[in-house]
């Protein structure tokens, strides 16, 4: 778990410069919630604190949850999902090691639904605005959900490339048409292309060091590229290129810190590689012709629901077992 959390430093960084403070002190909020409801829910069922609390399982719980929030986001907004990831996605069902959903995916969901408009609230990338968030005024913003300064949110927020493009389109825009708004880069957002950059690294550092396996990240964001190439050829201008989906929104998150937990993914290696398959599908589903967006939350939680059955039909058969 502390490597998991070493390996996403390079990314805060990144999410810091290009969208100021705010996701710092959403992770203060939602690691204090996660270990707090994990402390509260441990004492009522007389289990012990010390050993579950220095696992940093909830601390990571926190931190990529703190990633999937707009970096205002109000303190309480954190705090409900937060609480719920904990309480209601891991405590209820055991603690760790017997929870069937992602906890930072469960509580994310949750406030998605929950606070629809507040979740919405994205800042613009440093290169799109002449004035990022400064500390202290993200920081009565995150208290107050006000938004920093005299202007409103409609003058300082705007929608996610991944939202704007699933917008445009539906006005009968084309793709190449979308792409030359200034807040495109190279493959997907100005900024997220290279928090994702960033992301990857972190997770790739993590292979490296055995933490995770391949088989996941490789396999979803294949298969996420590999529906998007194929929609992409067949009509260029109604659907984004592999790279706009592999580099844009949470796609890179999922792949290498969401999707690898070890407790909600499958567990044999040709489970892996069906579970995170399914999640690259379901994501570029939901980004194309659901009502959301990104849709890699709810891609992980639905295989979630699959894991049971999937590790059920893969699992290596013992040598002399005709069952």
């Amino acid at each position: 778990m502390l490597r998991v959390l070493l390996a996403l430093c390079p990314a805060t960084l990144a999410h810091i410069w290009f969208f100021g403070p705010g996701l710092a002190f959403n992770m203060a909020i939602a690691v204090t919630a996660c270990v707090g409801g994990e402390a509260l829910i441990l004492r009522l069922r007389q289990r012990p604190v010390g050993p579950a609390l220095g696992d940093l399982s909830a601390v990571v719980t926190g931190v990529l949850l703190a990633f999937c929030l707009p970096p205002l986001t109000p303190w309480w907004i954190t705090v409900c999902g937060g609480v719920f990831a904990i309480v209601f996605a891991k405590q209820l069902y055991g603690g760790l090691g017997f929870n069937p959903f992602n906890p930072a995916m469960a509580g994310y969901a949750v406030v998605l639904i929950s606070f629809p408009v507040e979740m919405t609230r994205w800042l613009a990338p440093r290169e799109l605005t002449e004035t990022v968030p400064g500390v202290f005024s993200s920081l009565k913003s995150v208290l107050t959900g006000k938004p920093p300064g005299a202007v409103s949110w409609d003058g300082m927020t705007m929608a996610t490339p991944l939202d704007f493009a699933k917008t445009e389109i539906a006005r009968l825009q084309t793709m190449p048409e979308i792409r030359a708004d200034a807040m495109f880069g190279d493959f997907a957002g100005l900024g997220w292309e290279w928090i994702a950059n960033w992301v990857a690294i972190g997770g790739i550092w993590l292979i490296y060091k055995g933490v995770i396996r391949w088989h996941i990240p490789v396999t979803m964001l294949a298969t996420l590229g590999l529906c998007a190439f194929i929609f992409w050829v067949a009509d260029p201008g109604k659907f984004g290129s592999p790279g706009f989906h592999v580099f844009g929104g949470a796609a890179m998150l999922g792949a290498f810190f969401i999707a690898t937990d070890p407790v909600s993914a499958a567990t044999t290696t040709r489970g892996r590689v069906i579970y995170a398959a399914g999640i690259g599908l379901l994501t570029y589903v939901i980004r194309t012709w659901g009502g959301y967006p990104d849709g890699v939350a709810f891609a992980v939680l639905l295989m979630n629901l699959c894991v049971p059955l999937i590790d059920r039909y893969t699992r290596p058969r013992i040598y002399g077992d005709g069952n």
